[in-house]
């Protein structure tokens, strides 16, 4: 969420922004606001006079009655009672709009970076740097799924009848190393000085409107009949909202945390042939990683965040390319994004993996999430978020890339303390 003394003295910026996200249809938001704006000043104002002439008129009426002008007195009384009455529906009409600012003032994008490419969708997004070298083996690959099964490693058809579509089991080998990558991952981001948390899987509604758009909450969370809690999407989520309404000491800047969650999506939208599987699905673990820090630093953090991705991945043996997010690519939240992606040798191409952003302190807005100096001046923080790994997808990415023609699996150095020391798992059919 925008500052509203920046919209309303720089409403052209933020209308210019729309435009490059292709949001021409929110453009006249901007303008409702700042009437709306100036309509909730003018009955603040009207509220303050009103409080000043009631305390003042009251301040009389003592004197009044002393000096035994009762007829004054009762009519200092009955204008005093009347300036309160007045005082409560300027409240109330005040409360109202200030309201309904909040509400437009959360549909109202984030300023984007000025380094990001403007694109309508994802098709423009920008390639920055690719890590290691793409190959494609002399042998087929199979589908994800065809090699977890030669394994015994996975079973949809029981899943669907349990929970339906987008649900899987996972076992055996495929299961262990799943939970091996999920493990190693924590443990390297340990070694990189984050702090380890398990967080709550459920948030309440005011998180959830605090971390993300309506759009995205639409799209993607499931609430829990009954209570005011929904499912997370994922673990950044509760960790963001950890601090809902809280001052921060600058001196404990920055907040870095490597977070596990199961995540829950519903995943709305048509999904083609290369998204089925377990490549979108309704259920899945990850490990996340968050920063809460002061704003001259977020820049920095950004790219320590997406690098930490790749390097773990390339400890993996698996060649990525990191992938600037087009304009019309970011979720309203987002200042600037970057997308992990990982080769794919079946498909010859690259595949999302992960994705790093740095959402300034639209987030910390939201939440009330405030920063205090040295001198006791207290400011927004700025929050970014990034993810580490969320197989069962990144597995995709690992069995493909760790095949051989036997249909055996390699398990990269770096993994095999996780795997009780094993250096290849050989299929069970």
């Amino acid at each position: 969420m925008l500052d509203i003394k920046f919209l309303r003295e720089n409403p052209e910026i933020v209308k210019e922004n729309m435009k490059k996200k292709f949001q021409d249809h929110k453009i006249e938001l901007v303008d409702k606001v700042i009437e709306l704006d100036k309509e909730n000043r003018a009955l603040k104002q009207k509220g303050d006079d009103l409080r000043a002439q009631r305390n003042s008129i009251s301040k009389q009426i003592g004197g009044l009655m002393k000096e035994g002008k009762k007829e004054e007195a009762e009519s200092a009384k009955a204008k005093v009672q009347a300036m309160a009455d007045e005082m409560k529906e300027t409240e109330e009409k005040e409360a109202s709009v200030a309201a309904e600012i909040k509400d437009i003032m959360m549909q109202i994008p984030n300023i984007i970076d000025p380094s990001v490419p403007i694109g309508k969708d994802d098709s423009e997004n920008v390639e920055l740097q690719k890590y290691g070298e793409p190959v494609v083996p002399s042998f087929d690959i199979p589908y994800h799924t065809d090699i977890m099964e030669k394994f015994d490693g996975i079973d949809l058809d029981s899943a669907r009848k349990v929970a339906g579509n987008g649900f899987y089991y996972l076992m055996g080998d495929i299961a262990r190393l799943h939970s091996a990558v999920i493990t190693y991952a924590r443990d390297f981001m340990i070694n990189r000085g984050f702090t380890y948390v398990i967080p709550p899987f459920m948030i309440r509604s005011n998180v959830v409107t605090g971390v993300m758009s309506f759009a995205e909450m639409e799209g993607m969370m499931y609430k829990i009949e009954g209570e005011d809690l929904y499912l997370i999407g994922t673990s950044e989520h509760s960790m963001i909202g950890k601090f809902i309404d809280t001052i921060l000491d600058e001196k404990k800047l920055p907040y870095t945390y490597t977070s596990y969650s199961p995540c829950f999506r519903k995943e709305k939208g048509a999904h083609g042939i290369e998204e089925r599987g377990v490549y979108r699905i309704h259920q899945f673990e990850k490990q996340e990683m968050i920063v809460v820090c002061k704003p001259e630093e977020s820049a920095d953090w950004f790219v320590k965040l997406y690098t930490n991705t790749v390097d773990l991945f390339r400890s993996l043996d698996i060649p990525v390319r990191t992938l600037e997010c087009c304009s019309g690519d970011l979720a309203d939240l987002k200042c600037k994004s970057v997308d992990v992606e990982a080769w794919s040798p079946r498909q010859k191409k690259y595949f999302e993996v992960g994705s790093c952003s740095n959402l300034t302190d639209a987030q910390a807005r939201r939440l009330g999430i405030r920063v205090k100096d040295k001198d006791g001046n207290k400011y927004f923080a700025h929050t970014l978020n990034n993810t580490v790994v969320a197989p069962p997808r990144m597995l995709i990415a690992f069995l493909e890339n760790n095949l051989n023609e036997d249909g055996s699996i390699n398990i990269p150095e770096a993994l095999q303390p996780y795997m009780d020391g094993t250096k290849i798992l050989m299929p069970k059919k």
